[in-house]
């Protein structure tokens, strides 16, 4: 019966050395997926207030579209509330060549976010 030898002392783990550099690997690794994470929070709440900002302004250009009587010429402006979020808005409504047709500029913006923008035209009636 053949004798197994017994490892020596020192092939028996890992030294101090070698767990303070998995450690340090892993603690870069562990910074680099926590960063990664808040910039995608980040950009998460930036497609949110833009998802609600386009929506608003869809529903503006609807009421535009579809309201009896044509929007007033020239610069209009105010706020909004939309899903407990207040938006501001603003209006541009000029004739066309040839008088039957309005240009509608719409814009929102919610608080500071990215500016949100549709153009739709109507006709004068």
């Amino acid at each position: 019966m053949p004798r197994r030898t017994r490892p020596s002392r020192r092939d028996s783990g890992f030294s101090l050395l070698e767990m303070l550099v998995a450690l340090a690997v892993f603690s870069i690794a562990a910074l680099a997926l926590i960063k990664l994470q808040g910039a995608s929070l980040m950009q998460t709440a930036e497609l949110d207030s833009r998802l609600y900002s386009e929506i608003t302004v869809r529903n503006l250009a609807v009421e535009a579209l579809t309201d009896p009587n044509p929007p007033a010429l020239g610069d209009t402006q105010g706020t909004i509330s939309n899903a407990g979020r207040d938006f501001a808005w603003r209006r541009t409504a000029t004739a066309l060549e040839g008088g039957e047709l309005l240009k509608v500029d719409l814009a929102v913006r919610q608080g500071t976010g990215p500016e949100v923008t549709l153009t739709v035209l109507r006709p004068v009636l």
